[in-house]
């Protein structure tokens, strides 16, 4: 079993910057998929990144460039560094993990565990 804690979410003005962190918890040796996902009020969720254990970021095209990815893996913790944010950039953003990342596992959100979310929030 996997829990997962975001944290670092608030409320900054357009062209700010926040940093998510999500702190993985539980018995595991290690997790292979890791990514962030956001739902705004009235949207489907989406996908915003996903990194596997050894990298390979994937990005969304509406954060890339603005948006980078990483996890420690000794600590267990998945960031996400978020640059350049825009009103349109306001969701509740959750972090999610995965063991078996079933194929196309960031584009079909197929992970198997989630976080409650953090709130981020750009105002103009």
């Amino acid at each position: 079993s996997v829990q997962l804690v975001e944290s670092g979410g608030g409320s900054v003005q357009a062209g700010g910057s926040l940093r998510l962190s999500c702190e993985a918890a539980g018995e595991f040796y290690s997790i292979e998929c890791m990514g962030w996902f956001r739902q705004a009020p009235g949207k489907e969720r989406e996908g915003v990144a996903g990194i596997y254990f050894r990298g390979g970021p994937l990005y969304d095209d509406s954060v890339k460039g603005r948006f980078t990815i990483s996890r420690d893996n000794a600590k267990n913790t998945l960031y996400l560094q978020m640059n350049s944010l825009k009103p349109e950039d306001t969701a509740m953003y959750y972090c999610a993990a995965d063991f078996s990342c079933r194929g196309s596992w960031f584009w079909r959100q197929t992970l198997d565990y989630w976080g409650q979310g953090t709130q981020v929030t750009v105002s103009s």
